[in-house]
């Protein structure tokens, strides 16, 4: 008899005879931990250092502290709230007493006399129950893990192209503002990630011509907004110390589900040491 042999199951009654009993019917057909309470005090105590309880059998009529009041205690409790109540009982029979168990969180309530085979069905229904439930959660847990590992080597394929990129790249809010940047990047301009993260784009970029410098955020926003790219401007970065560095400037706009502007990627070539060709 193996069935259950990995789940652990309270019974509590101050009736030692009645313990005894329980005990030994379902002992006589579930491979599993039968821990006995004789009383609701005792009750809470176990669960406490037995954290691993899947199921609880529940006297209701116990001196000091009845089954409902026992319940709703354990149901207060983080360790012990999701742990299935039955209430069994031969002295609280009325519909408003099973009302008042349902009320404090009990999973079933039975009536005594009950057939041993019906108890026995019951109690397996709710260890199957927790065996889906438990697999479920190990699936899920799978999937998690798989799709967390799947995510992380993602990310660092992505961070391994950026690292290596010969392009500087830079990523803008809708505003302008730099939200990330790549090594290449950094070392054009000559700063260091932090301070290059919130800084406007016109603080470090200028396009030749007094009308069209800072016009990134004017009419270049609403032309990517049209067209969604604009590629191969010539411009100057203007690095931390001053110099005007020459580039080949690209941008793209990636789009939220409703069409608006979530990001700006910008692409630079650093056309140092090339000559323009003028064409006729």
């Amino acid at each position: 008899m193996t069935r259950y042999a990995d789940f652990k199951l309270l019974i509590v009654d101050d009736h030692a005879h009645n313990l005894f009993t329980l005990r030994t019917l379902i002992e006589s057909h579930l491979d599993v931990t039968v821990l006995e309470a004789s009383s609701g005090q005792e009750a809470i105590d176990l669960t406490h250092a037995h954290p691993d309880i899947d199921l609880i059998i529940l006297d209701v009529q116990m001196p000091e502290m009845d089954g409902f009041q026992t319940a709703s205690l354990l149901k207060l409790r983080k360790r012990t709230r999701d742990i299935p109540i039955i209430f069994l009982t031969a002295a609280f029979k009325s519909e408003e007493f099973q009302r008042r168990g349902f009320a404090v969180g009990a999973a079933d309530y039975l009536l005594k006399p009950i057939e041993d085979a019906q108890l026995i069905n019951k109690i397996s229904t709710y260890f199957r129950l927790i065996e889906k439930e438990r697999e479920l959660n190990r699936t899920l847990e799978l999937k998690v893990a798989e799709r967390t590992r799947e995510l992380a080597e993602a990310r660092q394929y992505l961070e391994n192209i950026l690292s290596h990129m010969g392009e500087a790249l830079l990523v803008l809010e809708p505003d302008g503002r730099i939200k990330l940047t790549n090594p290449a990047a950094r070392r054009l301009l000559g700063y260091s990630e932090a301070e290059l993260l919130g800084l406007a784009i016109g603080d470090v970029f200028e396009e030749e011509g007094d009308e069209q410098a800072g016009a990134f955020m004017g009419t270049w926003l609403e032309a990517l907004i049209r067209t969604g790219a604009l590629s191969k401007i010539e411009a100057r970065f203007i690095a931390r110390d001053g110099r005007r560095v020459p580039i080949l400037f690209s941008r793209t706009a990636v789009k939220d589900t409703e069409g608006r502007i979530s990001d700006i990627i910008c692409i630079a070539k650093d056309m140092t040491g090339y000559t323009r060709i003028e064409t006729d």
